[in-house]
């Protein structure tokens, strides 16, 4: 008797570890989708926030007229982050880049002042663009107003795509891990279907047949659910480690919250599994058994 139980708790530990290693599988998948999805997000909003207006100014505009309308125009509430470039400073980036003092041979300082603009994420696009250049441009110290409108188009267009593809990319990959653990669940409660219809003809109810089985699964989500949140910050920290940059785009907030989605789906796909499972074998009358 001391050897079957024995052995018998030798196949329940082994078949509780291939559960675990098979559901952490699935849920590193679902992470690294989850992280990705979010870094998408994070990434499309630096993008966006970078986007720069530029915004020439009349020549007989002073220095701190010029600094003035820079702070009203920081004040506005589609306005991130506004930048003033004097003449002078226009005239010193310019021959840093040319090489040449280009005021040698004109004369005079060629080059205006300008404004330019960061706008917040919600302000980028086309139509909220044209709503901010008429504004601007009823400034009678405005010459002119331009942006790179094919270079926004394509950035919102290829960002939205992107968006789409990992959204049912997260979606498909959920049914498949529902799937998989679904079918390793099955496989690990099917060993135990006659000990299952022993305790039924006994009189025990349902949720008390259950409840060991559900145990285990809340053990399985959350030891599974554990591990995975462990590679995926070791990966972080390793990515960190090599490139400090990284934060940028993926911070500790975005690894909490793909570590609290896996627990969440984690818990949840083993939880349900489990139940479907157990209910299905609840089901079946004696000679079914033999079939499967």
């Amino acid at each position: 008797m001391g050897k079957k139980r024995r052995k018998g708790n030798k196949i329940i530990t082994w078949q509780t570890a291939t559960l675990c290693i098979s559901t952490t599988m699935v849920l590193l998948l679902v992470g690294l989708v989850v992280l990705s999805v979010l870094t998408a997000q994070r990434l499309s909003v630096h993008i966006r926030e970078n986007f720069t207006v530029t915004v020439m100014l009349s020549d007989s505009l002073t220095v701190s007229d010029g600094q003035r309308l820079c702070r009203d125009t920081y004040n506005r509430e589609w306005a991130r982050q506004v930048d003033y470039i004097s003449k002078d400073n226009a005239l010193e980036e310019q021959t840093k880049v040319l090489g040449t003092d280009p005021s040698e041979f004109a004369g005079i300082n060629p080059f205006l002042a300008s404004l330019e603009i960061r706008l917040k994420d919600e302000y980028t696009h086309e139509d909220s663009l044209k709503k901010i250049t008429k504004i601007l441009e009823q400034n009678k110290d405005v010459v002119e107003v331009s942006y790179q409108k094919d270079l926004m188009d394509t950035v919102n267009r290829n960002l939205s795509l992107i968006s789409l593809i990992l959204l049912v990319l997260a979606a498909l990959l959920t049914c498949v891990s529902f799937s998989l653990i679904n079918n390793t669940v099955k496989l690990g409660i099917y060993a135990h279907r006659f000990s299952i219809r022993i305790m039924k003809l006994v009189g025990a109810s349902w949720s008390y047949i259950r409840r060991p089985f559900l145990r285990r699964a809340v053990f399985t989500g959350i030891f599974s659910s554990f591990i995975t949140s462990l590679i995926l910050a070791v990966g972080y920290w390793v990515l960190w480690y090599q490139e400090p940059g990284i934060t940028e785009f993926i911070s500790w907030e975005m690894m909490a919250i793909t570590v609290a989605v896996v627990f969440v789906i984690g818990l949840f796909l083993s939880l349900t599994c489990t139940h479907l499972s157990v209910n299905k074998f609840l089901k079946m009358k004696a000679g079914e058994l033999y079939k499967i």
